[in-house]
């Protein structure tokens, strides 16, 4: 039987890595092919076979190969899979709330062919042995490849920097401070410098503690209503200036973690206009929620940024129709249910978000005609290809990485409970449109939706 070994990513040095897995042999028959980057979007017959794309062909021109299974996708769409370069996977020393094994699993589920996993961990993923530990435990238990992004500094207390060159040799995928912002400017002066020398993203969350303080929710209208202590837009928007400043400066190139506010998206803007290597992200609840969404107290609904004022959605909006906001990435963050289980102002921030982004993104802003399904689907892929990575693509040749989707198909989140270790979604209860079928991811099956493909047929025949 040939298997799917474990991959480092052709070119760029960084290590990409899953279990082994048998490599697909599919016929997607009949499916709405969209892919944005090729063009592609209409009925076409997709063939994989030893885990690449064979053949793209006009719906029913290809018959499926003895032995190869075949899925009927009429009515169903077909996605390149969706990339994430911003989650929490918990491993090592939270594996209570998630481990790479459950966290690739939400990913496959979500419709990811790829993920990169955060260094806040126990203890903090910033030096050589725990990453290769980690690269080592991602290929006996990850469901989709992992990346690993070290700290910038040591033990994310922003003093020390990292052994940043010998962590991209190992094949780190970039560095990043995440949950915590690089405050001392002459320590982010010095990793700018450090990463033109060894390659890698800069990944920066931005906040200014002596502006966000305390704060547990947006500061504005409800959270003086509720009487909780509030971060102001500014605390986000300024440190992003100064950032993109220092970025120019070094001639270095910095990607802006889960922007949530106007100012923020003008600072990244004007940094673009001014030829500044940056790019950023949003997330799909700071795209689809806002502050009004907090009035319950509901600690899922809690995260670092907060969900903050419409005027700052609408921006968040439009900066993905102008291309200031480069990608769609979830800062999935699990946590166990009785550390949410707790007055909203000692709650710990964050929500998990890998198996509904797509579906929340699609039900509240391509279904209404917001957003395109086709600028959706670029920005939902688009974020390895910012770290230097692959994009994935339908096209002849290209490893298969492909997600089916049930554009009609409507589902309660969380109502079949999760795949991921924690419940902790902002978007528990909702009824969202838009279920994942079946991810393909490096060439493997990687997850089939539990009621609609998991019947038992003959190879050749028909699934759906």
């Amino acid at each position: 039987m040939t298997i799917l070994e474990p991959t480092r990513d052709g070119g760029s040095g960084v290590r990409l890595v899953s279990a082994p897995a048998r490599p697909a042999d599919l016929l997607l028959r009949d499916v709405h092919a969209l892919d944005p980057r090729t063009g592609l979007d209409g009925r076409r017959d997709v063939l994989v076979r030893g885990g690449e794309i064979a053949e793209v062909g006009a719906a029913g021109t290809i018959t499926a190969p003895e032995g190869c299974e075949t899925i009927a996708g009429a009515r169903r769409h077909l996605f390149p899979a969706f990339v994430d370069p911003h989650v929490h996977l918990r491993t090592p020393g939270q594996e209570h709330k998630e481990d790479l094994e459950t966290g690739t699993r939400s990913a496959a589920a979500g419709g990811y062919c790829a993920v990169i996993a955060m260094p806040n961990t126990s203890p903090v993923t910033d030096s050589p042995p725990i990453l290769g530990a980690l690269l080592d435990a991602a290929a006996r238990e990850a469901r989709v490849p992992i990346g690993f992004m070290p700290a910038i500094t040591r033990g994310l207390h922003g003093t020390e920097l990292t052994d940043m060159a010998e962590l991209r040799a190992l094949g780190a995928a970039g560095f990043t401070d995440d949950g915590r912002p690089v405050t001392d400017a002459g320590v982010l002066h010095r990793a700018l410098q450090y990463q033109r020398l060894c390659g890698g993203v800069l990944a920066l969350h931005e906040e200014d503690p002596s502006l966000s303080g305390k704060g547990a929710m947006h500061e504005g209208v409800v959270s003086a209503l509720l009487g909780v202590a509030g971060i102001p837009s500014v605390s986000e928007s300024t440190m992003i200036a100064r950032d993109c400043a220092l970025a120019g400066y070094d001639g270095a190139r910095i990607h802006i973690q889960h922007l949530s506010a106007r100012e923020s998206v003008d600072a990244v803007a004007a940094a673009k206009a001014r030829g500044v290597a940056v790019t950023c992200e949003v997330t799909p609840h700071h795209l689809t929620m806002t502050d009004e969404d907090v009035r319950t107290l509901d600690t899922r609904r809690k995260m670092n940024p907060p969900l903050r004022a419409e005027e700052d959605r609408q921006a968040l909006i439009e900066g993905l129709r102008d291309a200031t906001i480069d990608c769609i990435a979830t800062d999935h963050a699990p946590h166990a249910r009785d550390e949410k289980d707790v007055p909203f102002e000692q709650a710990p921030m964050g929500t998990t978000g890998l198996e509904t982004a797509f579906s929340a993104v699609y039900t509240d802003l391509v279904v209404p005609g917001t957003l395109s399904l086709q600028l959706v689907v670029e920005k939902l892929t688009a974020g390895l290809g910012l770290l230097g990575l692959f994009v994935p693509t339908i096209a002849a040749g290209e490893p298969a990485n492909l997600v089916l989707v049930d554009l009609d198909a409507e589902w309660m989140v969380g109502e079949s409970g999760y795949e991921s270790r924690s419940e902790n979604c902002c978007f528990a209860d909702r009824t969202l449109r838009g279920r994942v079928l079946l991810t393909v991811a490096a060439g493997a099956v990687a997850y089939r939706e539990r009621s609609t493909l998991l019947s038992h047929v003959a190879a050749g025949g028909d699934r759906l």
